[in-house]
């Protein structure tokens, strides 16, 4: 299907930042892009990644409507875009916790909407070379459609996709995405590091905290603040760091 066809499904995205422009970049030869963003221009089009711009209430009325803005705005946004969906329309969110959105819009969202959490597990640093391979959790919320995207991220997209609920999903993310970016704000913090005698060990360290050093703080507050696992993930951290310190002479403080 060509990025021309008038039989193309549309798409709103609601936010259109790094991430909101990611999305286009790969979705835009499959549908007929919209996108909405304070910050973004009123009308227009962006060529490039083959998006057409709108006010919010023209991208609520695509069918399938991504809501690709921090946590914290989440409830804003679905205020603005609910009284312009229309029956059938599939909204999704991609937020990197997700059983606070997932209350929010089984709660907030209108009832003849269907609704499924996402979290792609890459961003817009780890995808520069391409997103085939990349990983994406799905959490239906609302609705039988979660096969039908599935299959359409594993066969179009080549991502690896893993159905699962808002409480596993944040549950394992509280150590996988939670510890990754506690330990790269502490090493930037301690810049500058050494980058002459350095072990691949090390290399690899600094290539993971490269990946999200520039993550905007909305980012790194969502998974250490709403993710409702992390606070006891951290503190197991950081009590074991402290018991290992304190077996090797360190301060006990």
């Amino acid at each position: 299907m060509n990025s021309d066809s008038k039989d193309q499904v549309t798409l709103g995205i609601i936010g259109f930042g790094a991430f909101g422009r990611l999305i286009a970049q790969h979705l835009h030869p499959y549908f007929q892009l919209y996108a909405f963003d304070p910050a973004a221009p009123a009308a227009g089009r962006d060529e490039s990644l083959g998006v057409t711009f709108a006010d919010i209430a023209t991208v609520a009325k695509c069918r399938i409507v991504v809501l690709a803005m921090p946590v914290n705005q989440l409830e804003q946004a679905i205020a603005a875009i609910s009284p312009h969906l229309e029956p059938g329309t599939l909204v999704l969110d991609v937020g990197s916790v997700k059983v606070i959105p997932a209350n929010i819009m089984r709660r907030d969202l209108p009832a003849h909407v269907d609704i499924i959490g996402t979290h792609p597990l890459f961003g817009p640093q780890s995808a520069r070379e391409g997103i085939k391979g990349l990983k994406i959790a799905l959490c239906p919320i609302r609705g039988g459609r979660v096969g039908r995207v599935a299959a359409f991220l594993r066969a179009t997209l080549g991502l690896k996709v893993f159905v699962t609920t808002p409480e596993a999903h944040d549950q394992e993310l509280a150590t996988v995405q939670g510890l990754t970016h506690l330990i790269a704000k502490v090493l930037v913090q301690m810049e500058p590091l050494p980058t002459r005698m350095t072990t691949s060990s090390f290399d690899m360290i600094m290539k993971a905290v490269e990946m999200v050093r520039y993550d905007a703080p909305e980012v790194f507050l969502a998974i250490e603040r709403s993710n409702p696992y992390s606070a006891s993930v951290r503190e197991q951290f950081f009590k074991l760091s402290a018991d290992l310190n304190s077996s090797l002479g360190g301060s006990k403080s």
